[in-house]
């Protein structure tokens, strides 16, 4: 049975891209940026995208390309790998699923929000404050369940529906629409009165902060888990590219369009902040309990709040189904089941390891490793010690195992030149930095 491919190169430009963009792209990036030198962070944060991020992931996409097959099948004894450097694959796609079972609690809660702004519910609890209506729904014994199993459910049926009639056209409606709606957002939330603070908090350069090693630790983490790199992703999607799809395009298109919507986002989002006098620095509390106080203040807050809420479910979705793809493709590579069964499988299982990071912060609050929440502690583990180790075995793998490389690299690259910086940075240059995100993720535990 032939392995199923990509439509197209633009529809396989957007279901990468959408893998991309997620919640915390929205609101985190603009705010990272910001606490760390504004637009000097930001000439840091090209630079890392540039020589680390944009090569990783020609790394992973030539990977699957070459593969066609799972995670684990990019890392076969046949191509320079073992039964040990196998075990890479397997780590990435544990983490795609763990990343998926508490990435899908926090979709609920903005699905939770996205039907509060439509029911009215969410402008009933301003009398109490948004604070309170935060609370009780990470508390509640059910709700957060129920949303996140609706979210996992509903990846698992574009999933099922295969690479382009699901996946692709899923992409292909939600990506444009949401960078149509991140813009128009950003020129309404310019135009605010006192909107100027928000793009000086984003953009004016303090040059000062580049004496900080901790910038470039930031700008470094953020290209890192911004991109999505060391989860399987970007070597799923790339088994489903033709041989003839040129990679080092794709993936410069792929870290520009997650910067853009980034950059859009924190310019929809901080102008309303400083023009409202409302903390930028409030973290996770920006979504959930400062902007719905400022779209009940805003004009026509009420009709935005809806098309907020909803632009970030959207973005939410596309990256589960990334997330769930790494794990059905891997069910259906190595166990042999039908796509159907492989859905069942890995949504299942995504959906049951994340019912105690729903209910962390009520029926489970009790219980807190290291002073953190469930989901916290999930999100620390994988996202500061398993994927870091991830992206630098990959890495490795590719720089000093992949047999018959310098034929890969003509393969993938016009330049000679070219291939053989790419080489060493895979070799040497990318798992150096990568070793400093880890080191810093263990450090700050």
């Amino acid at each position: 049975m032939a392995r199923e491919q990509w439509r197209s190169r633009t529809g396989f430009i957007l279901a990468a891209l959408g893998s991309a963009v997620g919640v915390g792209n929205i609101w985190r990036f603009a705010y990272v940026a910001g606490e760390n030198g504004g637009g000097a962070f930001l000439l840091v944060y090209f630079a890392f995208v540039l020589i680390v991020g944009i090569p990783l992931v020609i790394a992973e996409l030539a990977l699957g390309r070459r593969a066609q097959g799972d995670a684990t099948a990019a890392f076969e004894p046949g191509d320079g790998g073992g039964a040990g450097w196998r075990l890479v694959g397997f780590l990435a796609t544990g983490a795609s699923v763990l990343i998926l079972s508490y990435y899908a609690v926090i979709a609920g809660w903005v699905a939770k929000y996205l039907a509060g702004s439509l029911t009215g519910t969410l402008w009933t609890a301003a009398a109490e404050g948004h604070g309170r209506y935060f609370a009780r729904l990470i508390a509640n014994p059910a709700e957060p369940v129920a949303w996140h199993l609706a979210v996992i459910s509903l990846g698992m049926v574009v999933v099922v529906a295969g690479v382009q009639r699901g996946i692709e056209r899923l992409n292909r409606l939600i990506m444009p629409l949401l960078a149509l709606l991140v813009l128009s957002m950003a020129l309404f939330s310019m135009f605010l009165p006192g909107a100027g603070a928000g793009l000086r908090f984003l953009f004016a350069p303090d040059w000062s902060a580049l004496l900080s090693p901790g910038v470039y630790l930031a700008a470094l983490g953020q290209a890192f888990f911004s991109l999505g790199i060391g989860m399987g992703i970007y070597i799923t999607y790339g088994s489903y590219l033709a041989s003839t799809h040129g990679l080092p395009r794709s993936a410069a298109v792929i870290a520009i369009g997650d910067t853009l919507i980034a950059v859009l986002a924190g310019l929809a989002i901080f102008p309303a902040v400083f023009s409202f006098g409302f903390d930028p620095a409030a973290g996770p509390h920006l979504v959930f309990v400062t902007l719905p106080q400022i779209f009940l203040a805003m004009p026509a807050g009420k009709v935005i709040a809806p098309i907020f809420f909803a632009l970030l479910l959207g973005a939410a979705l596309t990256s589960a189904v990334s997330l769930l793809e790494v794990g059905v493709a891997c069910a259906a590579h190595r166990l042999g089941m039908r796509r159907w069964t492989a859905t069942a499988a890995a949504g299942g299982l995504a959906a049951l390891l994340g019912i105690p990071s729903a209910l962390g912060y009520g029926v489970l609050d009790c219980l807190r490793p290291g002073g953190r929440h469930v989901l916290d502690m999930v999100d620390f583990a994988v996202s500061d010690i398993v994927l870091p180790v991830s992206a630098i075995l990959t890495a490795l793998y590719v720089g000093w195992r992949w047999s018959r490389l310098e034929q890969a690299v003509q393969g993938i690259f016009r330049s000679e030149r070219l291939g053989q910086v790419w080489l060493w940075v895979m070799r040497i240059v990318a798992p150096g930095l990568m070793a400093l995100v880890l080191v810093h993720g263990i450090a700050a535990a």
